[in-house]
């Protein structure tokens, strides 16, 4: 009997998949519904956050990391150097 019923599904499944209207999400009703009403402002894709200041350039970042690294070689040259 659950290899008729796995048979039954799978129809129905594929029946369901078929269909040439399928209805939206009781999210999406939700969604359509308040918005028709009041609609949401325009956004960009990805805004700056809030409270975060300008972003530095990469450049610069990519400057500090390097300075940082030179300067730690050069400590360990310099303290290996000292070194009996």
């Amino acid at each position: 009997m659950g290899r008729h019923d796995d048979e039954e599904r799978e129809f129905d499944l594929r029946w369901a998949d078929g269909a040439e209207f399928k209805e939206p999400s009781a999210r999406a009703r939700m969604l359509a519904a308040r918005w028709k009403e009041n609609p949401p402002e325009a956004m960009p894709f990805r805004g700056e956050p809030e409270g975060v200041g300008p972003r530095r350039s990469s450049w610069i970042s990519t400057a500090i990391v390097l300075g940082s690294v030179a300067a730690v070689i050069v400590l360990l040259g310099y303290t290996n150097f000292r070194a009996p």
